[in-house]
Order: C-alpha cells, then structure tokens, then sequence
C-alpha cells in the first residue's frame, strides 16, 4: 500500500510539473491556481508538492538540467556527438530555454542561496562539467588551442542561447529561411577554431586586416 501510495505522489507530481511548463511557454505570470484548477487538484494537495510557485519552478530548471546531464553522460566520450546533441536538446524548444534560463537569473536574485533546490542544481551542473571534462580537455589538445575547458563550453552554450533567441524571434520567424540549416550552421560554428595567427582582440591586427579589406 504504501509503494502504491508513493507510485501515485510522483505520477501527481509529474502531471504538475507537465501542467506547469505548459502554463509557463504561454504566461509565466501563472499561479498555482491555474495548475489546480487544471488538474482539478485542490490545492492543499498541491502545497504537498510545492510549497510556493519558486519551488515548482526550481524543481522544472533541475529536471531540464538532469536531461542535460544524461546527455552529457551518455556521449562523454564522443564530442563531435555530445555537442550536436547537447545543442538540440535545447535548439528544439528555443522557447523553453530561454524562459528557464530567464527565471533561474531571477531566482538567483531573489531566493536565498541556501536554499536546497540551488545545492540541487548546482551538484547537478557540477555533476555535468566533471562528466564531459576530460573528452574536453583532450579535443583542445588535438585542436592546439589554449583556451581553458570553462571558456570553450561557455562559448558553446553561447552559440546555443544566441541561437534560441534567434528561433524564438517573432522578426525570424516572418522572414524564416532554412531552420533546419541555420540550426546546422551554429552547431558546426561550435566547432570552428581561428588559426593562431587570428586575433581580433589586438588592436594593431584589426587595423591591418582592415587596411587589406
């Protein structure tokens, strides 16, 4: 009785969060009465899930950071499939990235860091960069370009962002040519190094590369 009684708490709790990422790609401005009315819940049974709206959306931020992990899992010993997957997984639903990655810099804000959804997340993300540290470490080597492995994966999900918010624009999508193709463009770009004689960041290259435009 008692696994049974467990077994329908997380079929509940997943049916929330469901109810509750749909409520949120529409309004984030959603209350938790709209979930219960949703799911026809009353809502003492959903404080016994989540306690406040913050908490829902801390445990949504974790499970989409979880996913990230079992990818970075599974193909953390192949890069050239780790980064096409890993920027899919979030190239697929711009939208969702972007909202989640919005709230948590709110929350970061406004929640106290102690809180024990954050220690989640951040166990979670460090879980992710131990996992995919060394295939990282290795392609660098191979590639012959000093940037540190927090640089080069802070460039990817650079690419990845830069490219949700580009899918998710309403002026994008008027004037929409190939997705498919410019999704295939950012991933490949992840890939791309400058040659070592390449520096934008001196002054005196950019005026020569200038000079012989």
């Amino acid at each position: 009785m008692k696994l049974q009684r467990q077994a329908m708490y997380k079929e509940r709790q997943q049916q929330i969060l469901r109810v509750a990422e749909s409520l949120l790609l529409e309004n984030q401005n959603f209350t938790l009465d709209e979930i219960a009315k949703e799911l026809d819940l009353a809502k003492g049974t959903l404080y016994k899930h989540f306690a406040s709206k913050n908490e829902l959306l801390m445990h949504l931020i974790i499970e989409n950071e979880s996913n990230v992990l079992a990818i970075s899992k599974q193909y953390s010993n192949n890069i050239k499939e780790y980064i096409p997957r890993y920027m899919l997984y979030h190239l697929n639903d711009p939208k969702k990235a972007i909202i989640l990655h919005q709230i948590e810099e709110q929350l970061t804000m406004t929640v106290i860091h102690s809180n024990a959804t954050f220690d989640e997340l951040y166990q979670i993300r460090q879980e992710r960069i131990m996992a995919i540290r060394d295939m990282i470490e290795q392609y660098l080597k191979e590639m012959n370009y000093e940037i540190s492995i927090r640089d080069y994966s802070s460039y990817v999900w650079s690419l990845t962002f830069g490219a949700c918010l580009l899918l998710n624009s309403s002026y994008y999508q008027r004037s929409i040519g190939s997705r498919d193709k410019l999704i295939n463009l950012y991933i490949h770009q992840a890939f791309a190094f400058p040659s070592n004689t390449c520096n934008f960041t001196d002054e005196s290259n950019i005026n020569s590369n200038s000079a012989q435009a």
